[in-house]
């Protein structure tokens, strides 16, 4: 707390201006903010992080404001590029409510500059001036809030100033024409159109995400769902500012593979095979035909580094009723032949799995191989927890990962992908701190100091995302996480279960980088993981509150205040620790699943 006062005092002292009054503009001046009192929405704006969305109260002026939230490395700046005149003064103002709030320019090729207010309350004008340099024929006008601090509002923000317009002067590019798009799989598309003299780059939209930047004009747009239309303009950019948009084009995704040889809706469970607790032992050949896929708790290793998976069934003296190797094996087959899966999960609470070495990768993979061939089992589940991932520092780029644990566990899952065929069944479990916590915190940060884990499955997920048949995050025993609403969201009712399950259909830019957006998953590679009973873990859901989550979405009803960004009938189902813990409870969980879809 200290520090981040320490900050916003030294940022203080440097800013340009604090709420000063700045000269009159001359009769000849002109306003050369487009959309500057946000009636047209976001129109010529571009907001970091998706964090900028127009409102209708409160407002300055008119019918719409701007409503900006920082989250964790994100100050939530809403930007745009205006032409201007080469060596002629400025004055740039806005009225704002909030604290930290901040106006600025950058690239005057004089002195950039800003102004700020301190202390939240009524609408407060900013107001600050500058010249601009001998060449300087674009300037960038800026709005942000300050990290840590609640949503501030934006209204009526003007650069008022000689106009640059008339022959000779740089004008934004014109819209892109001819775009075309087509579908190149189940969960991609490729996007043409005729470039765009003097555009330097271009921007490609797409309702309910996040805008991205291309520099030629091509784009492929991946993690998109199957069988699915999308809609797509795309416009130019250059240093006097972006172009309208172009004529939308559309196209319809391909239809998916059939998710692992999974029902439409699956529930998946996790069998205590190898352990006894207090749920008790319930044999393979006893669990009933409801669970579509059983994951074996668990496989761990012989040591934190070793890579050396072993699996066995509960001994007798901890289990009086365990089956013997041959019932289990013949169970397992017998569930197979049903057209049930089931899967050897690795790692859990207490294995912690590190493959801090090609020596440890090659030694799961063999170790892991060993296992699936002895029981005759469909796949494996990858449910690594406490200390098994995390980042090395300056491992910033999910897409690019270089932290050997994380690299060497993507190399072993391809290799047994690769070994055992297409219809290799690959699951995942991990936190919503390795995951959706990735939205406001990626690794040890830029400046280091976070918790490296923070987000540390998602290179994992994005690497193996064609080769994933179904994530299912944990969405128990979880602290409050951010959701893409930039509100916070606690586990135990619908909302936490819909906002985390949005975050993974949606796809969200990691720690607030809109450069570094990781992409929506298809809806039938999600389920959301639930404890069965309150004993099984913190953070259990009534049935009545799960079925408002899957009401919303997978119908868009029963949402509450939070909005989805989509609709997703496709969603795979539900994942619970665990199958015994479900049979303690009387086997609420399984038999309302099946009360909802029918089964």
């Amino acid at each position: 707390m200290r520090r981040t006062r320490s900050i916003l005092t030294a940022f203080a002292l440097a800013a340009a201006g604090f709420l000063a009054a700045g000269p009159p503009a001359a009769a000849a001046d002109a306003d050369l903010v487009r959309n500057g009192g946000f009636e047209a929405g976001l129109d010529g704006w571009s907001c970091s992080a998706g964090s900028g969305a127009t409102v209708t109260a409160p407002v300055h002026s008119g019918s719409s404001a701007l409503r900006a939230t920082p989250a964790g490395q994100d100050n939530a700046r809403c930007s745009q590029s205006v032409t201007v005149k080469p060596d002629s003064a400025y004055t740039l103002a806005a009225w704002v409510q909030g604290a930290y709030v901040y106006l600025g320019a950058s690239g005057t090729g004089t002195t950039d500059v800003s102004a700020w207010t301190q202390t939240p309350g009524t609408w407060k004008q900013l107001t600050t001036t500058f010249r601009t340099g001998p060449s300087t024929t674009s300037v960038t006008v800026y709005t942000h809030g300050w990290y840590g601090q609640p949503a501030h509002l934006t209204d009526d923000l003007t650069l008022v100033g000689p106009d640059p317009g008339g022959p000779g002067q740089p004008q934004p590019p014109a819209a892109p024409t001819g775009l075309t798009a087509s579908a190149t799989s189940s969960s991609s598309v490729s996007l043409n159109w005729s470039a765009v003299p003097g555009a330097t780059s271009y921007t490609v939209h797409r309702d309910g995400a996040a805008p991205f930047s291309v520099t030629s004009a091509t784009a492929a747009v991946t993690g998109l769902a199957a069988s699915t239309t999308y809609t797509f303009r795309v416009s130019a950019v250059n240093a006097a500012g972006e172009s309208p948009k172009s004529a939308p084009a559309s196209a319809t995704t391909t239809g998916g593979g059939d998710g692992g040889g999974l029902p439409a809706h699956a529930l998946v469970g996790y069998l205590h095979a190898s352990f006894a607790n207090g749920s008790g032992y319930v044999r393979m050949a006893d669990v009933p035909a409801s669970w579509d896929v059983v994951n074996l708790a668990f496989g761990e290793p012989t040591s934190v580094t070793s890579g050396d998976i072993r699996f066995r069934l509960c001994p007798v003296a901890e289990c009086p009723n365990v089956e013997s190797e041959a019932e289990f094996k013949a169970a397992i087959k017998a569930k197979q032949a049903a057209g049930k899966k089931v899967l050897i999960s690795i790692g859990g609470q207490n294995g912690q799995v590190q493959l801090s070495t090609t020596a440890a990768r090659d030694t799961f993979v063999s170790s892991v191989g060993r296992i699936i061939d002895e029981y005759g089992l469909d796949g494996l589940d990858i449910d690594f927890e406490g200390h098994s991932l995390s980042l090395a520092t300056g491992d910033s780029d999910f897409r690019t990962p270089t932290t050997p644990v994380i690299v060497n566990l993507i190399s072993a899952v391809k290799t047994l992908k690769a070994k055992y065929g297409p219809d290799f069944v690959l699951t995942m479990a991990p936190e919503t701190f390795f995951v959706q916590l990735g939205y406001q915190y990626y690794g040890s940060g830029p400046w280091g100091g976070q918790d490296p884990r923070a987000g540390a499955y998602l290179p994992v997920i994005h690497a193996l995302r064609d080769d994933l048949t179904l994530l299912h995050v944990q969405d128990y025993n979880s602290g409050s996480i951010m959701g893409l609403d930039n509100q916070y969201h606690s586990m135990g009712g619908a909302d936490f279960h819909i906002a985390m399950t949005d975050m993974l259909l949606t796809g969200f830019p990691v720690a607030g980088n809109t450069a570094r957006v990781f992409p929506a998953l298809r809806p039938e590679q999600v389920a959301i993981g639930l404890p069965a009973t309150t004993n099984a873990g913190n953070g259990h859901t009534p049935p009545a509150e799960v079925n408002k989550a899957l009401d919303c979405l997978t119908k868009k009803q029963n949402c509450g205040t939070y909005q989805t960004h989509g609709t997703w009938p496709g969603l795979r189902g539900l994942m619970t620790w665990s199958i015994n813990w479900d049979r303690f409870g009387g086997w609420e969980f399984s038999r309302n699943f099946d009360g909802y879809f029918g089964g």
